[in-house]
């Protein structure tokens, strides 16, 4: 996990330190520039895979084509192994195998990879850029001017170092290549073929598996791997799973004392026997730190703030321990298990939602899991989006997700519940959703928050006057607290995603 800057149209290196500059949280173990006459690839880096010697950019064997990767690339073992005799390894990294399979495949090479990764390969005569199919890790780009005033095209993995310089920003599409010769192409789409008919135990089993999968290709670090621990069913299944490759796991929770989250995790650490931490936020605290969490996040959604409240925290006690993080990202989406779900009774509509709902994570809770981690410079992984998980998860009816129960209730995600149900005690299993920002009392904790703020709003005047649909005069808050500090915040606020916007039923 790392930060990448770049531009391409000059050999500006002064203004990929600068854009480098805004990211160092996401790298503060080292930093390296490659330039050349037409382009700069700058690299902040997080040492996860081969810390010793995997410093970037990396070159191919020529030295005439350069890398700059963040992300993790999880099958690349075997494409290492595939590639060894016709290539020579000067690492062990994953991203050294990325750019010898670029040698091979070209555009190719990003629909070859299993893993989160955003990267960026130049040669004499190209630049290439890639982002992984769902979009867990970040990449933006805008159009600028070098110090010299040349036209030059610029990314960056947040949209920070940008915001005040380029002439316009926008996030890099999810599951897309781009090549300076041919532009923007994607190379995946989230399935959308209709459910497989199978009996309800065999989904069952086949989730159980794909999941344990997911988990175990996860689990490659060659640094310490610890699990955030809400005790809801989601990160609770994760860290059950991730502890039998281990022979010890650290699990993080946050919440008020005596919030059932805090409680729940307690009872699944004992369980899976986990060394387990916790920390018990207060008011005055989240006071302190709310414009940083905003800022942190590059959203004012109000949905999202609430949510990285409890993140922001939980990854600053996870980085005293580890450098990687396993999160239960994704459950939801794969599984419908939101309330708003519940609300759909034609089985058809609610897989193509689901469907749907994937491919638009990656600018609200992947967004949210990236910025909160990385701010505390660490990083976080998210198995249920395995795309092989992913495939196999939208193979399974929507009856069987959000089952009817013989009360007459509805039971959401009930094929991962039974898939689950030997890893963690019976409560925990069947412990009904609750957002992460309900279950570790964050939403009690606001009120007093938020009086500590001067927010009396308009709320008619604020919205005409910012022409921005705020919800609330709470959200107007996390509207002003993202627009301070920037002295363009439109080239922020218009790629700011709406949680509640992303519901199509």
């Amino acid at each position: 996990m790392c930060g990448i800057a770049g531009i391409w149209g000059s050999s500006d290196g002064d203004v990929v330190e600068r854009l480098m500059s805004g990211i160092v949280h996401r790298g503060p173990d080292g930093s390296g520039m490659h330039v050349q006459s037409n382009g700069v690839l700058g690299h902040r880096r997080l040492a996860i895979m081969d810390p010793a010697g995997g410093m970037q950019p990396l070159y191919d064997e020529t030295a005439m084509a350069a890398i700059v990767a963040n992300g993790e690339i999880y099958n690349f073992p075997a494409l290492r192994h595939a590639l060894g005799d016709r290539h020579t390894f000067a690492t062990t990294s994953d991203t050294e195998a990325v750019l010898h399979l670029f040698e091979e495949c070209g555009t190719d090479t990003p629909a070859e990879l299993a893993g989160m990764f955003a990267f960026a390969i130049c040669d004499q005569d190209h630049l290439f850029l890639a982002r992984d199919p769902i979009g867990i890790k970040p990449l933006y780009y805008g159009r600028g001017l070098d110090s010299s005033g040349a036209e030059v095209t610029a990314f960056a993995s947040e949209m920070k170092p940008l915001a005040d310089w380029v002439e316009e920003l926008h996030e890099f599409p999810a599951g897309t290549w781009y090549d300076s010769r041919v532009g923007f192409v994607p190379y995946y789409q989230v399935p959308t073929a209709p459910p497989v008919t199978r009996a309800a135990d065999e989904h069952v089993a086949l989730v159980r598996r794909g999941l344990e999968d997911a988990v175990a290709s996860h689990m490659m670090s060659d640094v310490p791997v610890g699990a955030f621990l809400s005790g809801g069913l989601d990160s609770s299944v994760i860290a059950a799973l991730a502890r039998r490759h281990v022979d010890e796991l650290h699990t993080f929770s946050v919440g008020l004392p005596g919030s059932r989250d805090i409680e729940a995790a307690r009872r699944v650490a004992a369980h899976i026997g986990s060394i387990h931490h916790e920390y018990l936020m207060s008011a005055s605290e989240v006071v302190e730190r709310l414009p940083d969490i905003v800022h942190a996040l590059e959203s004012f959604d109000q949905d999202l703030v609430r949510s990285a409240i409890p993140t922001y925290f939980c990854a600053r006690l996870a980085v005293q321990h580890v450098k990687v993080i396993l999160t239960g990202e994704g459950a939801d989406e794969l599984f419908a298990g939101y309330a708003y779900h519940k609300t759909v009774s034609d089985p058809a509509t609610l897989h193509r939602e689901l469907c749907r709902s994937i491919s638009t994570l990656h600018n609200i809770n992947l967004q949210r899991v990236d910025r909160l981690t990385m701010l505390h410079s660490l990083e976080g992984r998210v198995p249920f989006l395995d795309t092989a998980f992913i495939a196999l998860a939208l193979t399974v009816p929507a009856e069987l997700k959000l089952k009817t129960m013989t009360d007459g209730s509805q039971m959401e995600k009930w094929v991962l519940r039974a898939a689950c149900q030997d890893l963690l005690p019976a409560d925990i299993v069947w412990r009904a959703k609750e957002q992460f920002d309900e279950g570790s009392g964050t939403v009690d904790l606001l009120d007093e928050v938020l009086g500590s703020f001067p927010h009396e709003i308009d709320l008619d005047a604020y919205r005409t006057a910012t022409d921005e649909p705020v919800r609330s005069a709470e959200e107007a808050l996390y509207h002003r607290m993202l627009c301070d500090g920037y002295a363009r915040p439109e080239m922020i606020l218009r790629n700011v995603a709406r949680w509640t916007e992303d519901r199509h039923i």
